[in-house]
């Protein structure tokens, strides 16, 4: 397991309040728990002293489960009381040492000695492309044409990914095997084209990472029931960053038929706190409208994103002591919101369920350093990265660690609030039996 690289304590001041799953040397049981800048705090302990005594509902065993599921599906009324007792008595405390003094003993450690876990027990992952750049970027990259595919301004497209893929930050995520087609040693280009290509069966030659934003369902959505967009904020509790890990060889095979498979399903990170809408609300902002008249499930009079810096970073070397960025880019490039998304995946009548991730896909700006994925930044392996030590990238190396951070700015007098990172290293693949 990779440890936390940096830990970005200015992300979760007071007015943050994320929500993740944690263990410790005294608390060995992952439970659910809170973080304010470097300090963790193990919720169950301040249900039980008394802390929520006022707010409905059993919380000291919603919060000692090894999940945030119980806790996301209740009233949002709750969570927003529990957020409020928090930010309560970490306001009356003038330092940390103070903070801790108030606190239940041994309801806190430091997130040096904290190992977090995943946040939620996933029950379906869907993975949508919501930005109009990246689909002008790829289709650019793989056809030479700039074009969205027919469908992209009608509703938000994607596709159903494998919950089994996604991992807690930090967990190590190991070169895929799959079929691919050889490259011709003169040209680079694949060998045996168009129905009759001859295939090979090996590690992945093209293995990418993809910065990505998800949505965290907390309240259910029935089967059955429909949502319109303009409603659908009320079953989101929280955001995470996510990193699509892809591997481009395998995918491109896949993609002629039914859409991505294997060529994605070797590995999903999410960071590990949920980020809720109640600490991104300040920074809410107008979004306009699509461009095209759409059905009125996904009519939503006030569209709303979040301003939410992204970066992508390479760590490289044989210590990772070298970063580069890679990418810097908004969450507010994006064409549809989550609200869309939401809307459009209920309107088959699937429902949602409390801990499904849906996730927005790239998050790629118009300028060359917002596009959020290798091959878009390569534009297809034709023009190589160079790192800050001197070394090129097409494709990542083993050994690479990437690392995805996200931030909303101070504004208006309001402190920022961030998601900390979802970082991840390439492994080799292990010798096929």
């Amino acid at each position: 397991m990779l440890g936390l690289s940096e830990t970005f304590p200015e992300h979760f001041g007071p007015n943050n309040i994320p929500f993740g799953v944690a263990s410790s040397p005294t608390h060995r049981q992952p439970t659910c728990a809170t973080r304010i800048n470097d300090t963790v705090i193990f919720l169950a302990p301040l249900a039980r002293s008394g802390m929520f005594d006022n707010i409905a509902g059993n919380l000291e065993e919603v919060f000692s489960k090894p999940a945030l599921n119980d806790f996301a599906a209740l009233p949002k009324s709750i969570s927003r009381s529990v957020r409020a007792a928090l930010q309560s008595i970490i306001s009356m405390a003038a330092s940390t040492e103070e903070l801790l003094a108030r606190l239940p003993k041994e309801s806190a450690a430091p997130i040096s000695e904290v190992q977090l876990h995943l946040p939620v027990a996933v029950g379906d992952f869907t993975d949508y492309s919501a930005s109009e750049n990246h689909m002008l970027n790829m289709s650019e990259i793989i056809s030479g044409r700039r074009a969205t595919p027919p469908s992209f301004y009608n509703f938000p497209v994607g596709y159903g990914g494998r919950a089994g893929s996604i991992v807690v930050s930090g967990t190590p995520i190991e070169r895929p095997y799959g079929q691919y087609a050889p490259r011709d040693q003169n040209t680079g280009a694949a060998a045996g084209g168009g129905n009759a290509a001859r295939l090979m069966f090996n590690p992945s030659q093209k293995v990418d990472y993809e910065l990505e934003v998800a949505a965290v369902i907390g309240r259910r959505l029935s089967r059955g029931e429909r949502l319109h967009a303009a409603d659908a904020d009320k079953h989101i509790f929280g955001l995470v960053l996510l990193n699509d890990w892809s591997a481009r060889d395998i995918q491109a095979h896949e993609m002629t038929g039914l859409g991505p498979n294997n060529g994605k399903s070797f590995g999903t990170s999410i960071s590990p706190w949920i980020i809720t809408l109640e600490a991104l609300e300040p920074f809410k902002m107008a979004l306009d409208s699509p461009q095209r008249t759409v059905p009125s499930y996904l009519d939503d009079p006030h569209s709303c994103t979040y301003t939410v810096d992204l970066t992508v970073e390479i760590l490289h070397g044989s210590d990772h002591a070298s970063s580069t960025t890679v990418c810097t880019t908004a969450l507010q490039t994006l064409y549809w919101t989550f609200r869309h998304i939401l809307a459009h995946q209920a309107v088959g009548g699937s429902g949602l369920r409390t801990g499904d991730v849906v996730a927005c896909g790239t998050v790629s700006g118009a300028a060359d350093s917002q596009r959020g994925c290798l091959m878009e930044a390569t534009r297809g392996g034709k023009q190589p990265l160079t790192l800050t030590d001197g070394s090129t990238r097409v494709y990542l190396e083993d050994g690479d660690v990437v690392r995805l951070t996200g931030a909303a700015s101070s504004t208006k007098g309001v402190a920022g609030v961030g998601f900390g990172e979802c970082i991840g290293q390439l492994c080799p693949a292990r010798p096929w039996p």
